[in-house]
């Protein structure tokens, strides 16, 4: 039997998302377990599927370090550590305290772009604060199993007591810019409101001091951390260093799951126009088009619930080379979208279709695609064939 959070969040919506809808799903039997040990092959590649671990909780992102650890967060606030295969029992100590509360907690983990020099860790988290807590941004050191020179970067102002849309994903463009996205907290009026961060992606220099040619430094009570605006939910942000593009997708409501192509200063809807509808049935605005708002590169009705992404770079995969992966959490399966040289949609390919909750997906240094599942929580490596 699938189940609600925490009543409250009712005043928000039926449910907060339908990623989240089924967040708290009734337990698989296993992640992409009927394709365990063959060879599947998809429309352009071949490829098996290996299991790394399948004793997770709730795994939300995944990093490689130089040294062949992978770490994966684990949104109750654990930083898990898989070596030579194997999940260890030892966890990353001097992580911040996090607002565990519906989809909040400790989320994204990414590795600064010139990690080797600089050895920083960025990680995405709901800070508990003053009025409920907030998506926040630090970044810190390894040594061992142990963070240490913990640095806040940002947090997403209001803190609100919402459990609901943190965002959460960070995307380097490789010329000392962050980018990160931040959910609307369930409140629809937020992501059209340039006064707070909520609803936006969000740019800021690696140690956090804010961009001068951000679009709306100068605009009068902006928030001048904000790139872009009209956002619901965005689980997923990758940035394309070949193309020059960053790219997001965020959570419909009912139907209206968005891959957008983020361009400064834009103003991508979210709710004056959408594809979806309320969770009761009800519409939300008659409006799926309008002036000066952008439309998505492609769009999901009925919603698969997106979360995640990667874009295959590399030789590994020649059947899917930039190719855009996007997890499915309500549809449980991997979305293999193929774009063409303008970003423009071209189609798409369920992979590993009704095999688990697909939360995350990653590159690691060496181009082969890993992905983290829940129920139960997993991280696979899909292994080309050739």
């Amino acid at each position: 039997m699938r189940r609600m959070f925490n009543l409250f969040f009712l005043t928000i919506s039926l449910f907060f998302s339908c990623a989240e809808k089924n967040g708290e799903a009734k337990q698989e039997e296993a992640a992409a377990a009927d394709f365990i040990g063959m060879v599947i092959e998809s429309e352009n590649q071949k490829f098996s599927v290996e299991t790394i671990t399948d004793k997770l909780n709730n795994p939300w992102g995944i990093a490689f370090l130089p040294d062949g650890r992978i770490l994966v967060t684990e949104r109750a606030g654990d930083i898990r550590i898989v070596k030579d295969g194997k999940l260890l029992e030892e966890k990353i100590t001097g992580v911040p305290a996090v607002y565990a509360t519906g989809q909040g907690g400790l989320l994204d983990i990414q590795l600064h772009p010139d990690y080797k020099n600089n050895g920083w860790i960025y990680l995405s988290y709901a800070k508990p604060g003053q009025g409920g807590g907030g998506t926040t941004i630090a970044r810190a050191k390894i040594n061992g199993n142990a963070l240490t020179d913990l640095q806040e970067l940002f947090s997403a102002q209001p803190f609100t007591n919402s459990g609901a849309h943190f965002g959460s994903r960070i995307a380097f463009d490789g010329k000392g810019f962050m980018f990160f996205s931040c959910g609307e907290r369930g409140t629809m009026s937020n992501a059209q409101t340039l006064t707070n961060h909520l609803g936006k992606i969000i740019r800021l220099h690696d140690d956090g001091r804010v961009p001068s040619d951000n679009p709306f430094v100068k605009t009068p009570n902006a928030k001048p951390e904000i790139w872009s605006y009209g956002h619901r939910n965005p689980q997923g942000l990758i940035y394309d260093k070949d193309a020059g593009v960053l790219y997001d997708h965020e959570h419909g409501p009912r139907g209206g799951d968005e891959l957008n192509i983020v361009v400064k200063g834009k103003n991508y809807g979210w709710p004056t126009i959408t594809y979806g509808i309320n969770y009761d049935g009800t519409p939300i605005t008659d409006k799926q088009s309008m002036q000066g708002m952008e439309q998505p590169v492609t769009y999901w009705v009925p919603s698969i619930a997106p979360c995640g992404m990667a874009q295959v770079k590399g030789d590994k995969y020649p059947g899917w080379k930039n190719n855009i992966l996007v997890g499915a959490l309500a549809m449980q399966h991997i979305a293999r979208v193929e774009l063409n040289a303008e970003g423009k949609y071209v189609k798409q390919e369920k992979l590993l279709d009704k095999q688990a909750r697909f939360r995350a997906i990653a590159l690691s240094p060496d181009g082969y695609i890993y992905a983290a599942t829940e129920g139960p929580g997993t991280l696979i490596k899909l292994v080309p064939v050739k």
